[in-house]
């Protein structure tokens, strides 16, 4: 690619503000840069830094060499940069981010003073090529970069910046772009708070989710699919419509968040996207790194677990299991709920695990648009009472609902607004969180919203479930405690000692608080 003497590269032009472009132009004829190169710095902050992250890249046939870039590196600026734990959320980080074209020798800068970062990690390139769909699409290449950080020491806050050569973000030029994180405590912390949601995409109420969430501190946020939306159509088809720069919008909306809060994410049915193997996960396995956990990351990249504190987390993908939406129906061939069996096991051993999150996308219990999965229900819901799941986090249908304790398939406790709940007595509360942006549903014709200071009676809901035959097959329920059709998120504490509990609130975009309830063991 040649670049005009007086003009932008069309790769990077197409990607680019007007306001950008001109400030491209202005500098390019204006000012010399210096290319910045440096050796990497041995010393002893870190240990067992690698440059991979346990995933292989999903460069597709046909995609650009990373070298064929000619464009200087100082001339791109990375974006969307977004953090993940790796396995071991105390030790090990993992640190993401785009760039409009494919740059040289790109790394991360890493100390423990923002004035110091000595430290320099090689980071990998993974290159991603959407073809071109004949009167629907142009192909597009996308370039994003990742970096892996273990040995680091536990509950210490380390400052970063990313760069490659041209790009210095410890040169006084880049240096604001320096930010930070902090790993997870040695030992269970007496309380912490992480966030959750569904359903995001792009937009004002999106961002809006994302500031709002910011301001509960979170150690991380569990996102429980259908992501940004790059696939509106979302039933993992290659005639689905496609959108590869909704991508690039979505990583420099969360961006503020997520290059200090780890953003951990799970798979949707808008997140299959076919064109990119292995089944639709391909640009999944380029944009995110995720933990490693025992599971094939490289072919389901949505599977995975990690243990903060006195919480363990687990990460499904329930494309897998959806009876409603059956493009990689069956894909692991059962090996995702072995795995599932297995890792509950080992978690609910585990002496400083006092509870268990699973969050994943399709819902096991609900009744807005998409209603419950009997898929889900048949899977996985008999290894969630074996194991008693203290919480389970679905997304998929955009509004909040909120369930009793269910046991059995039916109310094993009545959980209302600020009650209190016992998973090994009582059952498992089921939380729809899908209000992190996208447009909403509503619920069951006649059906009554109920949240906290607008509740309304108890009663039956007329609603469905999907069938292996993808059919919808008719149910009353009475578990369905409270329903608000609007923009929300979770916000999850967690304490520890003698008396452990899980003090779950869900917020409505105004600020306001709609539910909350507490999930204690041996309350």
């Amino acid at each position: 690619m040649e670049i005009p003497h007086f003009g932008i590269p069309p790769e990077l032009a197409r990607r680019m503000s007007m306001a950008e472009q001109h400030e491209y132009l202005r500098t390019r004829l204006s000012r010399r840069r210096t290319l910045v190169t440096a050796g990497a710095v041995a010393g002893g902050l870190l240990t067992g830094c690698g440059s991979g992250s346990g995933q292989s890249g999903a460069t597709a046939t046909g995609s650009p060499s990373p070298s064929t870039s000619k464009a200087p590196g100082s001339f791109i600026t990375p974006f969307g940069r977004h953090l993940a734990f790796g396995s071991d959320p105390k030790t090990r980080m993992r640190i993401s981010w785009q760039v409009p074209l494919a740059v040289k020798k790109p790394y991360v800068r890493v100390g423990l003073r923002p004035d110091d970062l000595g430290r320099k990690i090689e980071a990998e390139l993974r290159d991603l090529h959407t073809p071109e769909l004949k009167g629907v699409r142009a192909a597009v290449d996308q370039y994003y970069l990742h970096a892996a950080l273990d040995g680091l020491r536990p509950d210490t806050t380390y400052y970063y910046g990313v760069g490659h050569e041209g790009f210095d973000p410890a040169s006084p030029r880049h240096r604001s772009t320096i930010t930070s994180f902090r790993t997870a405590p040695a030992s269970p912390p007496e309380r912490f708070v992480f966030t959750a949601f569904g359903d995001q995409g792009v937009g004002e109420e999106a961002a809006l989710n994302d500031r709002l969430l910011l301001r509960q501190s979170p150690a991380f946020h569990l996102h429980a699919g259908d992501i940004c939306y790059a696939d509106p159509t979302g039933k993992g088809k290659e005639s689905d419509v496609f959108d590869a720069g909704q991508w690039d919008r979505f990583l420099k909306q969360t961006e503020p968040v997520a290059k200090s809060v780890p953003w951990m994410v799970t798979t949707g049915n808008h997140d299959m996207e076919a064109w990119y193997s292995p089944d639709g996960y391909g640009g999944q396995l380029a944009r995110f790194s995720l933990p490693a956990s025992g599971f094939d990351a490289r072919t389901a990249p949505g599977v995975y677990a990690f243990t903060y504190g006195n919480v363990g987390v687990v990460a499904l993908d329930a494309n897998d299991v959806s009876y409603e939406i059956p493009a990689n129906f069956g894909y692991t061939e059962g090996r995702q709920t072995k795995w599932l069996e297995k890792k509950l096991g080992e978690l609910r051993a585990a002496k400083d695990v006092d509870f268990i999150v699973v969050y994943f996308h399709h819902c096991a219990y609900s009744t807005s648009t998409h209603a419950s999965d009997g898929g889900v229900r048949a899977e996985w819901l008999p290894l969630f009472a074996q194991h008693e799941v203290d919480l389970v986090i679905n997304g998929h249908n955009h509004v909040y609902e909120r369930t009793d304790a269910v046991k059995n398939g039916e109310v094993g406790r009545p959980v209302p607004v600020g009650g209190t709940t016992d998973p090994r007595r009582d059952g498992i509360v089921y939380v729809t969180a899908g209000g992190g942006g996208k447009e909403l549903y509503g619920f069951p014709d006649g059906v009554k919203e109920s949240y906290e200071g607008n509740t309304a009676d108890r009663e039956s809901v007329a609603t469905f479930r999907w069938t292996k035959s993808q059919d919808t097959k008719a149910e009353s329920v009475q578990w369905s405690r409270v329903r608000y059709r609007g923009f929300s998120f979770l916000s999850v504490e967690a304490e520890s000692g003698a008396a452990p509990k899980l003090k779950v609130s869900a917020l409505a975009s105004s600020g306001e608080r709609i539910d909350h309830f507490e999930v204690r063991r041996g309350a």
